[in-house]
């Protein structure tokens, strides 16, 4: 975030810089709030490109066997361009490395969903999820295992079977 920033004013420099350079050339024609306006311009095109950025950069980054599942798409009327073009501001992925299951309950299986938002950090909930039933449980409180490694406390909810945590778990 930091980082956005200092881009952000070094854009917004730049810009004005650009016009300064412009304004010498042509002897002083253009108006006094050329520069201003120009690094206004630059700073607001600097955010929007990040903006529009950041899926793909956080995604190219992302290790080996952590498949996106789900993209969440932003429109703000604050951002009116968002309404042409939205852009992605948060994602959930699995671990598709992590996924476990156990031998006498082999249609169950048991995996980590990251969350990942603009400004905010990654979070990590194991999941539960049924493939013979359709269903799954947030484990993010924990969980019980009986011996048979059945879950004794799971609240299970039931989902269509394209629900995109079923399909890449169960897929694997």
């Amino acid at each position: 975030m930091f980082l956005e920033l200092v881009g952000t004013i070094f854009a917004g420099l730049a810009f004005a810089g650009i016009i300064m350079v412009l304004n010498k050339m042509t002897g002083g024609r253009l108006p006094r709030w050329a520069a201003p306006v120009a690094a206004g311009v630059g700073m607001i095109s600097m955010t929007v490109a990040s903006e529009y950025s950041w899926y793909k950069r956080t995604k190219d980054t992302l290790p080996e066997g952590l498949a996106v599942i789900q993209e969440v798409e932003s429109r703000a009327f604050y951002r009116p361009w968002t309404y042409a073009i939205p852009f992605i501001d948060r994602f959930a992925a699995i671990d598709t490395v992590s996924v476990r299951t156990h031998e006498q309950v082999p249609d169950e299986r048991l995996v980590d969903l990251y969350l990942f938002g603009r400004w905010s950090p990654v979070s990590k909930v194991p999941v539960a999820v049924d493939c013979a039933e359709n269903r799954r449980a947030n484990l993010a409180d924990g969980a019980d295992f009986a011996d048979d490694g059945r879950l004794l406390n799971a609240d299970w909810i039931k989902v269509p079977s394209d629900d995109p945590i079923i399909e890449a778990t169960c897929g694997v």
